[in-house]
């Protein structure tokens, strides 16, 4: 039996889902004409109140196509130190929208209103203009930490008083709203542009939405075209993402639950210096000085559990819907034999 804890995106397509997917109606998305990618998209912009959304191949692609049509060559994007958008997508901001980066640190990958307004440039020529903010929730580096609702309203408002554009990485936002209750349809009024994933917690294989306005949809299309993500028929595709909002969202809470049980025990491990707060399905800790990560990654891998470092001493686990309760039991047995 394979543990494997590296990452929620790992998860395979469950015969439920396979068999929507085997039944979808396709057609060519490029003329526009799939039907299951077009219900798919429909349903999730009227799931967060927007007008439209754009099915992509992946998170990065929905992130970047939003970064190039909010900002113009030059500009600012301003976002958490740890954030995807900066560390994991390749340095796309600058090679995709020419657009630079002001970094804040937050607190477990969140960042606030007041910090946003301290890092809006002034009207200078020395300086670029700041056009967008983004905010990530959950936070993959904040071991899957959870935004106040109410902050996210704060800097929303900033934003639209400062004339700033706000995107949201939703990358894990149903973990959010199952961990928190923050409501999609809110969000969908606080932010210009929204990612989310369906290939992570929802255990689709593969798949992201853009949602926004009309308008900024039928651009994004062209820029999807121009990234190379333009799909034929992604009703398959589309199929396995219409499954899993109508059935993988409420078991979240069961991810949730393993995490923490899996932060408990790492807490209780002589070896284990510090455990980042268990918000969602994320469990971040860091190893005493006395277990090298490469051990004791290997000793977990020698027993059949997969893991990753992110940092010196510093390794993730994700739960997901693969992911049992005997799974679980045996990573406490291996644990207490490393």
């Amino acid at each position: 039996m394979i543990v494997d804890l590296r990452s929620d995106t790992v998860t395979r397509p469950t015969p439920g889902m396979l068999d929507a997917m085997l039944h979808a109606r396709v057609g060519d998305d490029v003329f526009g004409d799939d039907p299951t990618v077009n219900s798919l998209e429909e349903k999730v912009a009227d799931i967060f109140g927007k007008e439209a959304s754009l099915f992509c191949p992946s998170g990065t692609m929905t992130n970047q196509i939003a970064i190039n049509g909010l900002t113009r060559p030059g500009d600012e994007v301003i976002c958490e130190a740890g954030s995807h958008v900066y560390k994991y997508e390749g340095g796309g901001i600058a090679f995709n929208s020419g657009a630079s980066v002001r970094l804040i640190h937050g607190d477990r990958g969140r960042i606030t209103a007041a910090q946003v307004a301290i890092n809006i440039n002034p009207d200078d020529i020395h300086h670029p203009v700041s056009r967008l903010v983004v905010a990530e929730n959950t936070a993959n580096r904040g071991g899957g930490s959870c935004y106040d609702p109410a902050e996210l309203r704060r800097i929303s408002a900033l934003c639209r008083e400062q004339f700033l554009k706000f995107h949201l990485d939703g990358a894990r936002f149903f973990n959010a709203m199952i961990a928190t209750g923050i409501d999609p349809r809110e969000t969908g009024t606080l932010f210009d542009s929204i990612s989310i994933c369906l290939s992570k917690g929802l255990g689709a294989p593969v798949g992201s939405l853009l949602l926004g306005s009309g308008e900024f949809i039928h651009q994004s299309r062209r820029v999807r075209k121009l990234f190379g993500g333009a799909m034929r028929q992604a009703g398959y595709l589309a199929a396995a993402g219409i499954y899993a909002l109508d059935h993988h969202i409420t078991r979240l809470a069961d991810d949730h639950v393993r995490a923490v049980r899996i932060g408990e025990m790492m807490q209780a491990c002589p070896f284990v210096k510090q455990v980042m707060p268990v918000e969602t399905n994320i469990i971040i800790f860091t190893l005493s000085e006395t277990m090298p990560d490469e051990l004791f990654l290997a000793r977990l891998k020698e027993a059949g559990i997969l893991a990753i470092s992110i940092g010196p001493q510093s390794i993730r686990m994700v739960t997901h819907l693969d992911i049992s309760d005997p799974m679980i039991e045996k990573l406490a047995g291996v644990l207490k034999q490393c």
